[in-house]
């Protein structure tokens, strides 16, 4: 008991009993919150040594398997378009798949940081066991993640864990208008023609970045290829998806044992569109045979701006898909020097199939990037903007390949001559990319 001669002085000294009383008490339930959070999350106060501040082994390839063989990560991406999250682009078993965690690196100090994810995936899987999915987790406050790595536990050795960089970490300037994306590339493909004729009309509409998922292709197109990756124009993305899964050439479950539909396409054109979030103005979403034609339009940007003025707060331009078979050709532009190279020449084929009853036709996209969320091949899943399906007058996509309506006589189709107002420009640019490929292997 403390006697107190004077009522100050015991004052003084209640306080500073009280005070030092709060401390030990405080200081007690920190080090039982410290040593909770380690238990829990091991690596959470760990320090990564200087030099090193992310630890793991760095993630290599654009397909990485996870340990259970049933998650597949593509890669992360910075999105804070609702909240501050990292939105993983991944294939998963939509039913083994149940937990998975999101194992932060922040900056500056290297610590690990674990939040549970949100395992979404696609609704447009088609039948197949595995599927295009966002692995979502929120990120923690003062906390800027570099990299991220994906467990299916919050608990173990972050150095024993792939490691992958958070792309879109950063705001950047566009450095292109229009990106195509083309997914996937496979089939030891070989129509080296139509490429190079669609890679140049790309061009002349205004293309300055085409992004390809490429499992596999010919020699002589690989050679290809090489010339646009060293012109700056393509960007190719390995896709080894067949590694790692059994996959099907066709768009739906033929329950033939296949895990993933047409090469794993929906994942990658949800990657292309992330991918290229913050460099490009517009992303297209096509194969390497179609080609968006524009009718009122020279080109894809003025058709683009008038399209988005008559349409505000539209980012999602749907264009219907039209087939110009490959087997009804015109005797015109039988250029001499393209007999010899593989593949299709779209200016000989100018008639196209008529609308079937009751049949819809599919579309495809140029979309801003920064309002979608998930995509599909013929439509968006989730956006922030509306979708307009823009009319046949406007512009149409002209598709050359095998027909779908092999019955109907030439008489039945209808003859559309609209590639041909390109065909100046498309020939000497096309002679000029085989004179250095092509043609050049062949002397």
């Amino acid at each position: 008991m403390i006697h107190c001669g004077k009522k100050h002085i015991c004052a003084v000294l209640a306080c500073i009993i009280i005070f030092a009383s709060i401390f030990i008490c405080s200081r007690k339930d920190f080090q039982l919150q410290n040593n909770i959070t380690r238990k829990i999350f091991p690596q959470a106060t760990k320090s990564s040594p200087a030099g090193q501040l992310c630890r793991g082994k760095t993630a290599q390839n654009t397909i990485t398997p996870l340990k259970d063989n049933r998650t597949f990560i593509i890669s992360p991406y910075f999105d804070d378009r609702e909240s501050k999250v990292t939105r993983v682009i991944g294939i998963v078993h939509h039913e083994d798949v149940k937990q998975l965690y999101c194992w932060f690196c922040c900056q500056p100090n290297g610590k690990i940081y674990v939040s549970k994810a949100k395992i979404d995936v696609h609704s447009d899987r088609f039948g197949f066991p595995y599927g295009a999915a966002d692995i979502v987790c929120l990120e923690p406050e003062n906390c800027d993640p570099t990299h991220v790595s994906i467990h299916q536990s919050p608990h173990g050795n972050i150095d024993q864990l792939p490691r992958f960089e958070i792309k879109n970490r950063k705001a950047e300037t566009f450095s292109v208008d229009f990106t195509v994306c083309i997914s996937a590339m496979f089939g030891n493909y070989n129509n080296v023609l139509q490429f190079i004729q669609s890679m140049e009309m790309y061009k002349i509409l205004g293309v300055q970045k085409v992004v390809i998922y490429k499992n596999n292709c010919s020699h002589l197109m690989e050679k290809v290829l090489k010339f646009y990756m060293e012109e700056g124009t393509v960007e190719i993305i390995p896709w080894p998806i067949n590694s790692h899964l059994k996959v099907s050439s066709k768009w739906h479950f033929m329950q033939d044992g296949t895990h993933i539909g047409y090469y794993g396409q929906i994942t990658a054109l949800n990657d292309c569109i992330y991918r290229n979030m913050q460099r490009s103005k517009f992303v297209v979403l096509n194969d390497a045979d179609e080609i968006i034609l524009p009718l009122k339009h020279p080109n894809w940007k003025t058709m683009m701006n008038s399209l988005q003025e008559q349409n505000p707060g539209t980012s999602i331009f749907l264009f219907e898909n039209h087939i110009f078979p490959e087997t009804v050709s015109t005797h015109m532009f039988n250029i001499s020097s393209w007999n010899t190279v593989p593949g299709v020449n779209i200016l000989q084929h100018v008639y196209r199939e008529p609308d079937r009853k009751e049949v819809f036709n599919p579309r495809k996209m140029i979309v801003d990037p920064r309002k979608v969320i998930q995509t599909s091949v013929h439509s968006v899943l989730r956006a922030y903007g509306n979708s307009v399906n823009v009319p046949m007058d406007v512009a149409l996509i002209y598709h050359c390949r095998e027909p779908l309506q092999r019955d109907l006589p030439r008489e039945s189709l209808i003859r559309d001559t609209t590639l041909w107002r390109y065909n100046s420009s498309l020939i000497m640019n096309v002679n000029k990319v085989l004179s250095q490929t092509v043609l050049q292997t062949q002397k």
